[in-house]
């Protein structure tokens, strides 16, 4: 079995924007290839859009076509010219298109240089992102519905490690990426993702919309062991080869 050429489009597309998660989708049955890199080459595409101008307007505009295409998935009408949004179309139900406009209206934060207002906001942004997305493939992949708090507390501690290991490129663009960016603080953020982490029960062919969660565990673990590692840029990067070829062949969820 092949993938149509839209879907290459998008591995392509996803292969140089997100190599992490190009490895994962590699790993799964190439019957679920194609939604999974649908959505992460729309990831991508909506992840970067805030960074490639510095005209914070733009940056808007680029957003606001996003959330139009989503919002012409959600009303089934035909959806505008490009090379993700036809897979995206269909590998999307009216309802997760909805909720994946609040992923694309949550990468404003990224155009701008205000920090987080609290702890509420900051959780808010990793639900909307990683959130929304991993809850949105586990949908498309055959997750049923009992299983959506599981996959959230998964990707809220996948999405801290992530985003952890991106504060040095963040505070270097600008930004201001943590609320409390002291030992203690970072630290304490650690422990409260690690908390989340667990293995959700979901049927085996959604199990490839989980791996990108793989390594997470290592990454939360030295941050609360070392928490200078985060700001020295030593942070354990991405998901483990090993761990991720036992999960694919064996069913279970290395973190």
């Amino acid at each position: 079995m092949s993938l149509p050429e839209a879907a290459i489009a998008c591995a392509r597309i996803v292969e140089r924007g997100d190599s992490l998660r190009f490895r994962t989708v590699m790993a799964a049955p190439v019957a679920s290839r194609a939604p999974l890199f649908a959505l992460y080459a729309f990831n991508v595409e909506v992840a970067r859009a805030p960074w490639v101008t510095q005209e914070a307007m733009i940056a808007e505009m680029r957003l606001q076509w996003w959330r139009d295409a989503l919002e012409e998935i959600a009303a089934g009408r035909p959806v505008r010219s490009h090379e993700v949004t036809t897979p995206l179309a269909e590998a999307l139900s009216p309802e997760t298109a909805t909720m994946l406009d609040q992923l694309v209206a949550a990468r404003r934060w990224d155009i701008y240089r205000d920090a987080f207002e609290d702890e509420a906001h900051f959780d808010a942004y990793i639900n909307e992102t990683a959130g929304h997305l991993m809850w949105a493939l586990a949908m498309s992949l055959g997750a049923r519905a009992t299983a959506e708090g599981a996959v959230r507390d998964l990707a809220y501690a996948a999405g801290v490690a992530a985003f952890l290991r991106a504060v040095p490129a963040l505070a270097d663009a600008g930004r201001i990426p943590m609320l409390d960016g002291t030992p203690d603080g970072v630290r304490a953020l650690a422990e409260r993702a690690q908390q989340r982490l667990v293995r959700p029960k979901v049927p085996s062919s959604a199990r490839p919309a989980l791996w990108p969660a793989i390594g997470a565990k290592a990454t939360l673990n030295q941050a609360m062991r070392d928490p200078m590692a985060v700001a020295d840029n030593r942070l354990s990067q991405g998901v483990p080869p090993a761990r991720l070829s036992a999960s694919a062949l064996t069913g279970r969820l290395w973190l």
